[in-house]
């Protein structure tokens, strides 16, 4: 019997990673993190050391001390030259200068400052090399070592993890090497302290630039989730309004469909013709308003899926004395007063001045407790004017749970009209809403919808 040979299985070509060594450990990466050190580290760009965000009067404090520091150390360094070390003349003040200049030049150029202090070690332990006696610390002076802390510190502040690793690795080298090739017979040995010190430096400037990083991005965070939060606040707003005014088109909808099909009867010997039209235009309307009813009524209920809660009448001016009523009952001293002749609305102006009344006296009652309120509503030949003003509180207000945006619900509503809404602080301390509502609505493509004599017209 005649055994068929399986394809031979194709082997996988070694990761680079692998290849290299242990993940992680490729030639190239560790090539690649060495370069981001050394630019890192080369890099003298300015990164002003910032001032502290609070609180406010102790702002420039850093810089006080580190300048405060740079003094002192000049001073200490100067001196140590002079008694301990026999280093006179003009470059003992010069030295002294390079040690204190180190921690000024790092409060605004950290990489600068940092080679600075290292320059400066270095000239240091050339200069006294051959003054150095029983026990006493060479390359780094005692004023020296703890004078470079400063200057880690404020580099570690500032630059990455890596670069902070780079520079402690750089300074604890230079001085082992130099201990290594130049250091002298009763001299002792300083790179343990070295290490010791600049290790802690720069653990406790790689922790204090983490906080700074994560409170940066809380900060950011919180800025986000308060603007998601408005966001948020003014599609339920909208949202709101569209579920309102869900009866307002259901309602012209429905008589479109009705007089469609009314209309035949009311004209003697229709043309075949018209009540063809006539059906289409009842048709259309049907069609037109069970889509409606199907897309919008999905905004009532929480939950897509939910039942619909039921229809209710949506609110006029005409019951806005049981809105003030109520408004009475709760502990507010509210006025009422109506200057023009009061006429009946379009419904999208009656339900948005109920409404912007309500929210307003809402804030009154949240914000204003014992106030006294006034509520004006004034009938013009063109629009109508609401003003909602109250006096200062009497007593303070209680922390309220709301989400803050009634002010962002209200300038939607009278926006969607083509209206205007103002409001402010009074000068004696109370608060004043005022909106404008044009009595024809301005449609979405900028004309005025069709008023009721403007349809008499049509018909």
């Amino acid at each position: 019997m005649n055994e068929q040979s399986e394809p031979p299985v194709p082997i996988p070509a070694p990761h680079p990673a692998v290849a290299g060594g242990a993940p992680g450990g490729s030639p190239a990466g560790t090539s690649a993190v060495l370069r981001s050190v050394a630019r890192g580290l080369l890099d003298l760009k300015a990164d002003p050391l910032p001032r502290m965000s609070k609180p406010r009067w102790l702002a420039w404090l850093p810089h006080v001390v580190l300048l405060y520091l740079a003094v002192a150390f000049y001073v200490v360094t100067a001196e140590q030259l002079s008694n301990h070390y026999e280093v006179h003349g003009p470059v003992r003040p010069w030295l002294a200068a390079l040690v204190g200049g180190s921690i000024v030049v790092a409060m605004r150029w950290p990489m600068a400052g940092y080679w600075t202090g290292l320059t400066a070690a270095g000239l240091i332990a050339w200069q006294i090399h051959g003054h150095v006696g029983q026990g006493q610390s060479w390359p780094w002076m005692p004023a020296g070592l703890f004078a470079f802390a400063p200057v880690l510190l404020l580099v570690s502040l500032r630059v990455p993890p890596r670069v902070t690793a780079g520079a402690v690795a750089v300074a604890v080298a230079c001085t082992g090497l130099a201990e290594a090739l130049f250091r002298p017979e009763q001299s002792g040995t300083g790179t343990p302290g070295a290490a010791l010190l600049f290790s802690f430096t720069g653990l406790l400037g790689y922790a204090l630039r983490a906080t700074r990083l994560t409170r940066t991005q809380l900060v950011e965070q919180e800025t986000l989730t308060e603007e998601e939060r408005a966001r948020r606040t003014l599609l339920e707003e909208r949202s709101r309004i569209a579920r309102e005014l869900h009866d307002v088109v259901a309602h012209h909808m429905s008589v479109i469909s009705i007089q469609a099909q009314v209309a035949p009867y009311l004209v003697e010997n229709p043309s075949e013709e018209l009540k063809e039209n006539l059906a289409g235009i009842r048709a259309n309307a049907v069609e037109a308003l069970t889509e409606l009813r199907r897309v919008l009524g999905v905004l009532r209920s929480e939950l897509p899926g939910e039942e619909a809660v039921p229809h209710h009448p949506q609110p006029t001016l005409a019951e806005l004395d049981g809105l003030v009523d109520n408004v009475r009952g709760a502990g507010l001293e509210v006025t009422v007063e109506v200057a023009g002749i009061r006429r009946p609305l379009s419904p999208g102006v009656e339900l948005t001045a109920y409404r912007i009344v309500q929210e307003a006296l809402s804030n009154c009652l949240r914000h204003a407790p014992g106030s006294r309120v006034e509520v004006g509503i004034a009938y013009g030949p063109r629009d109508v004017h609401l003003c909602v003003a109250n006096s200062a509180p009497t007593r303070p207000a209680p922390p309220s749970a709301g989400a803050g945006h009634g002010l962002l619900g209200m300038r939607e509503r009278a926006g969607m009209l083509g209206g205007e809404l103002a409001a402010g602080h009074r000068p004696d301390g109370g608060y004043e809403v005022s909106a404008v509502l044009p009595m024809d609505p301005v449609s979405p493509g900028g004309a005025p919808s069709p008023g009721p004599e403007t349809r008499k017209q049509d018909r």
